[in-house]
């Protein structure tokens, strides 16, 4: 909230006490838009001044940010942050500042440019001859859709921020196009909290438990009592589904975590590292979550070749498909959960998938909103074919 005489200024996801002064500058190539200003204890808490210090410091300089101002409404652009530094003081016990500085590339307002996401690659590679499905899910609140002469089919998502639409069969070697305005870019992103705080950048000190990933429709942490505590938000809330994860397989699951690494944190893509120590070796966990996606997606790495296994935490009977497994019946909340891989598999007793003597399996897990019932888009089938047709993810902001 603006405090004092101030406005607030969004920096991407970071919040910054809005400054009386934006210098700006234009040349042959580019135009800038320099910042400066302070973040002190007090008005705030001695916690949010180092939060704001870290995360500025922690700005991702190759993605493309909205930048927004309460008090200056009209300098709302995108931007590339360029340059940036801060000056943190702290007199023990009273006064804590960060004096920051930073210098962005601005890109474009809204009126002027479109957000290009450019989905390069291949589907992923399958021992079940399957293409996969192209889609994408831009920001809540975006326009203007544009795929050029071949049009997109449209699915509506409903997670805790709101309606999110969502694109499938996107025309092959198409980089859609969109409008949105900097104040809507958020809204419905893939984001990453610690301690319940909202992380900016990858280059930040993560605690192995109090992580949360979520893009308002799946939300993934640790679990005191499972691996893995992955819910879904449908109906107007979020349910539960705990799971267990093992290299030994189900033998032993992994009871807790050792480590996190921020490897990825941009508003379309968010990617998380677990570590578990062995004792010798390690076994490693990546966690990718994208804007609008129903399912998270995981691959389990290991140091010697095993049965790696992902199951319920409390025995749910599945029934299998060509590269998923699906709950048999719909659960108390009408949904039924849906695990699958890219490769070969074999269904767990306990509802889930494992692979015997391997040192990786990729997998994920969602759930089927709806159950039996669930439209298309939702459908086991719909999301594996999802999974495997998911690209990599880069926006872009280009003159309209």
């Amino acid at each position: 909230m603006p405090q004092g005489n101030y406005g607030d200024l969004m920096v991407g996801r970071l919040l910054l006490r809005e400054t009386f002064k934006a210098a700006e500058s234009s040349g042959e190539t580019s135009r800038g838009l320099d910042i400066e200003g302070q973040e002190s204890s007090p008005p705030r808490t001695r916690d949010e001044v180092v939060w704001r210090h870290d995360n500025l410091l922690a700005l991702d300089r190759a993605c493309v940010m909205p930048i927004t101002f309460t008090d200056k409404p009209e300098r709302n652009c995108y931007a590339r942050v360029s340059t940036l530094s801060a000056d943190y003081t702290e007199w023990s016990g009273d006064v804590v500042t960060s004096d920051w500085r930073l210098g962005l590339d601005r890109l474009g307002s809204e009126t002027e440019s479109d957000l290009q996401s450019r989905l390069t690659g291949v589907a992923r590679a399958n021992d079940h001859g399957l293409s996969g499905e192209r889609w994408h899910a831009p920001p809540i609140g975006h326009y203007g859709y544009y795929t050029g002469t071949s049009n997109a089919t449209v699915m509506t998502r409903t997670g805790a921020a709101g309606a999110m639409t969502v694109y499938r069969s996107i025309p092959a070697g198409a980089y859609p196009r969109w409008g949105c305005a900097p104040t809507d870019y958020l809204a419905g992103r893939a984001r990453l909290t610690s301690g319940g705080v909202e992380l900016c950048g990858t280059e930040q000190r993560l605690p192995a438990t109090g992580w949360a990933l979520s893009n308002d429709l799946v939300n993934v942490t640790a679990s005191a009592s499972a691996s893995l505590d992955v819910q879904a938000y449908t109906g107007g809330g979020w349910h539960s589904k705990e799971w267990n994860v093992s290299v030994a397989g189900s033998a032993s699951s992994i009871a807790g975590w050792d480590g996190a690494t921020l490897l990825r944190n941009d508003p379309e893509h968010v990617v998380l590292r677990l570590f578990h120590s062995l004792g010798p070796g390690r076994a490693t966990l990546d966690l990718a979550l994208r804007r609008g996606s129903r399912f998270v997606e995981c691959y389990l790495q290991t140091s010697t070749s095993s049965t790696l296994a992902v199951y319920r935490a409390g025995a749910e009977a599945g029934t299998a498909g060509t590269g998923y497994v699906a709950a048999t019946a719909d659960d108390a909340d009408g949904n039924r959960y849906v695990v699958g891989s890219a490769r070969s598999l074999t269904a767990h007793a306990s509802g889930g998938i494992q692979k015997a003597a391997v040192t990786a399996l990729d997998f994920w897990l969602g759930v089927a909103a709806g159950g039996g019932s669930a439209v298309s888009g939702d459908a086991p089938e719909d999301l594996r074919d999802q999974y495997i047709g998911a690209l990599p993810e880069s926006t872009y902001c280009v003159r309209r």
